[in-house]
């Protein structure tokens, strides 16, 4: 009996250092977590005085998805014998030069991919990668600073597409007017005098350059592992609705280690002309009018790996 009592003496003792110890680990945990919050926001504090300095601050982000698949002889679907594949990226790039009467911004975006689906049993079919989404996007804003919120500014902004139809079409901003900056990264931009140039060549229509007035929303962020930029650009003619056109992009990325994680791009447009364009070159078509084009929304998404540079 006495031995048993013992026994059980020594092994609730036991367990009793063992809390102590795990408890007292778990108070220093928390007072080195403390001390690591403390510190990150000391030198949160200091990058925030550096951003705040006149210079140049550059930097780019990335999204690169892809896939490939081979198929034998599966036959639950329509092309039982293929190889299929697809690949895509997207870059945005900034470089933003703020002094204390004026600024410059610069941005890029590209979004390019290609995808193939090569059927074996087609001898015609083609085994090549061909492209699917082609975005190439610039931008730069000069701006005269009335106050540390609002200036006068000019902008010139180009879209086209690179990997074929290079500038064809190919849509130039150029305009004057004020540009509200409300918070660090956040940048309005309102120009009532904007032209809108519209170069084509070999298109199916004659497209259409344009006076009228250019709104551009930019928020750009760079937080730790958090990258994320979302553009809003749009131009409203004065001569008709059908000219107008609007783009928004939305990218996202998260580091997991080092300068890779993940990522997200999210693209939106809507554009009369460009969809006017289409469906005038499909077969069939028939001779309708720029008003009565069936605007329908256009939209991308690519999902992958990221890398900040």
């Amino acid at each position: 009996m006495k031995k048993t009592l013992l026994f059980f003496t020594f092994l609730i003792g036991i367990i009793s250092i063992n809390a102590q110890t795990l408890e007292e680990l778990k108070a220093t945990q928390k007072e080195k977590k403390d001390s690591i919050a403390a510190i990150q926001g000391r030198v949160n504090a200091i990058q925030g005085q550096i951003d705040a300095l006149p210079g140049w601050k550059k930097g780019a982000f990335g999204t690169i998805g892809g896939s490939i698949s081979s198929f034998k002889n599966w036959y639950a679907q329509g092309t039982p014998n293929n190889n299929s594949g697809n690949i895509g990226f997207t870059v945005n790039a900034f470089a933003n030069l703020n002094q204390d009467k004026f600024f410059w911004r610069n941005a890029a975006n590209v979004n390019l991919s290609w995808v193939k689906l090569d059927d074996k049993d087609d001898p015609t079919d083609s085994d090549k990668f061909r492209e699917a989404t082609d975005v190439f996007n610039i931008n730069s804003l000069y701006g005269h600073k009335l106050s540390e919120k609002f200036a006068i500014s000019g902008l010139a902004e180009y879209r086209t597409t690179i990997l074929s139809n290079f500038n064809d079409p190919g849509f130039l901003d150029l305009g004057v007017g004020a540009t509200w900056t409300p918070a660090k990264d956040l940048v309005v931009v309102v120009h009532p005098l904007n032209y809108n140039f519209v170069f084509s060549s070999n298109s199916v229509i004659d497209f259409e350059s344009s006076m009228g007035a250019k709104i551009l929303v930019d928020y750009t962020r760079q937080i730790d592992a958090v990258s994320f930029k979302t553009n809003l650009s749009m131009f409203q003619s004065y001569k008709s609705g059908d000219l107008s056109n609007w783009t928004w992009t939305n990218s996202f990325g998260y580091t997991l280690w080092k300068m890779i994680g993940v990522g997200f791009d999210l693209g939106l447009r809507q554009n009369k002309q460009e969809a006017f364009n289409y469906q005038q070159s499909q077969p069939g078509s028939t001779n309708a009018q720029l008003k009565d084009t069936d605007n329908k929304l256009q939209s991308y998404w690519v999902f992958g790996l990221n890398y900040k540079f």
